[in-house]
């Protein structure tokens, strides 16, 4: 067994590894406050040649490392990859992708084994794009950084500097510090569990990447509950804009999705396909040169892996994020991929309109030789969008109270400012007879047995009536989004221009930021 943080810090550590960790975290209040993170939870690869298992560990717990580790240090083995013996567990080297980590950054992602040329020298390594958006290829014999370069936006951070192979922060990592402030990636990530795929035949790495950004602002204090976020940042800083118009062209301008090929010799972009969703599926590469991938938006594709052309799709009736796989059957080939909707960005990031959608998980497989046979399935027809049937017999003060405690407790599962992508119910819907049973839902626990947990240790019923309050008045808004007026089109195209360029100008985005929240 290999632990991946120190423990207690007043007792023994349980093997040598973890004695080297300790010296890197401060203070006690990691072991307070949940257990420091590192859990190891997508990629474990094994070199039977080298005899050595690669795994790649989780972000810190809480996220704000002033919280975490009072003092500083790089709190080993936190987003790190880790090579370890197989049969003992003993710790062989590690590499840490994000020393210090403070914006959720995991490097649990897909760790991948290959045999390429570097400056001329063929060499043994080890693949990750990870959250941080840098993309790493080791030597997986030493653990020996050889590159690492952008694979998409990022502002935490200007480079790596290979002679120490730390990243050099820039002026916005440190959201404690200056009073909060817009980071590429989010939490979310660059890239995030959705598998990426080698070709030897092409050299080329193909990467479901995102571009998010976030809004990070440090809380001075985090007291820890069980079975609760404990990030030691305010989640409801990511919130939407008071003008739902510009909210909306806020997200269309500066949250989209890639299908990127990636040479990692040349450590630059061959080729990208931009999707409009930022949650994309996991990708195929195949001998014959195609490269096969699900969207958001429920098309499953197939790309020419030299240039990425588009040479077939499937337009399915949800979305399609799994990784796709491909078998032989009685001299037949099948491609196959699992069909649903799910993970943090589809929870969060909800449709601006409700549309006729639910998650249906299926099984979607295509032989060779059929792909022109398929048929379009989807039904995008909009719902009916009614406004709620009571007044919202709440003050302003008690809306934003609501607005507050949603954006931290509700958010990360039903959607930010309560805009919900058909994952788990969309609370704007909610009928008559949830909106009578919403105290008792949501304080008592009366749905727990459907996944719906009751707050009734950390709320009260003040706070959960605050909460109603919220969720009325954005249904009430619901009517408006229908169709725009020539004059909030007018606002549409001018906050999605100035938040085109606060994409390149970050300093922008920060500075405006009070006026539009």
């Amino acid at each position: 067994r290999f632990y991946t943080v120190p423990g207690d810090p007043a007792k023994p550590q349980e093997h040598p590894a973890l004695d080297a960790a300790l010296d890197t975290w401060a203070g006690d209040e990691w072991y307070k406050l949940g257990g420091g993170g590192g859990t190891v939870w997508d990629s474990l690869v094994y070199d039977p040649e080298l005899d050595l298992l690669y795994i790649g560990t989780g972000n810190g717990s809480p996220w704000n490392r002033d919280l975490r580790s009072p003092g500083g240090g790089d709190n080993l083995y936190l987003s790190s990859i880790v090579a370890l013996k197989p049969d003992t567990g003993d710790y062989v080297w590690h590499y840490q992708v994000t020393p210090k980590d403070n914006w959720d950054y995991t490097a649990t992602q897909q760790l991948t084994l290959a045999d390429i040329s570097i400056d001329g020298e063929q060499r043994k390594v080890i693949m990750q794009a990870p959250k941080n958006g840098f993309f790493y290829i080791l030597d997986r014999v030493s653990g020996e950084l050889l590159s690492a370069e952008k694979f998409a936006k990022v502002t935490w951070a200007s480079h790596i500097d290979m002679q120490t192979g730390r990243p050099v922060e820039t002026k916005y990592a440190d959201y404690q510090s200056n009073g909060g402030s817009y980071i590429w990636p989010s939490p979310y990530g660059a890239h995030n569990w959705q598998p990426m795929s080698f070709s030897p035949k092409t050299g080329l790495v193909y990467i479901p990447a995102q571009s998010i950004p976030h809004y990070f602002s440090g809380q001075k204090t985090v007291t820890y509950q069980l079975d609760r976020w404990n990030t030691g940042v305010d989640l409801n800083e990511s919130r939407d804009p008071l003008s739902w118009v510009a909210g909306m062209a806020s997200t269309d301008a500066l949250v989209y999705g890639e299908l990127l090929a990636w040479d990692p010799v040349k450590q630059q972009a061959a080729w990208k396909v931009k999707h409009d969703n930022p949650a994309n599926g996991g990708v195929l590469s195949t001998a014959g040169d195609l490269v096969f991938q699900g969207t958001g938006e429920g098309i499953f594709a197939a790309y020419d892996a030299d240039n990425g052309d588009a040479l077939w799709q499937y337009q399915s009736d949800s979305a399609v994020l799994a990784g796709p796989m491909t078998y032989e059957l009685d001299g037949e080939q099948y491609i196959a991929v699992a069909q649903g909707s799910g993970g943090t960005v589809m929870l969060t990031i909800g449709d601006n309109l409700k549309r006729n959608k639910v998650n249906k998980n299926k099984l979607l497989v295509f032989k060779l030789g059929d792909f022109g046979l398929t048929k379009t399935v989807a039904d995008e027809s909009l719902a009916t969008i009614l406004p709620l049937s009571e007044e919202v017999n709440a003050t302003p003060e008690v809306i934003k109270q609501g607005e507050e405690l949603y954006g931290r407790n509700c958010g990360t599962c039903h959607g930010i400012s309560a805009k919900s992508n058909y994952v788990v119910p969309d609370l704007r819907y909610m009928s008559d007879q949830t909106h009578r049973d919403f105290v008792a839902i949501v304080l008592g626990g009366s749905r727990t047995h459907k996944g719906m947990a009751g707050f009734y240790e950390t709320h009260s019923i003040e706070d959960v009536e605050a909460i109603h309050s919220y969720l009325k008045h954005q249904q009430q808004q619901l009517p408006e989004m229908v169709e725009m007026s020539f004059l909030q089109k007018v606002e549409y195209w001018f906050s999605y221009g100035a938040a085109k360029l606060g994409e390149k100008y970050p300093d922008l985005l920060n500075a405006t930021r009070d006026m539009l929240y």
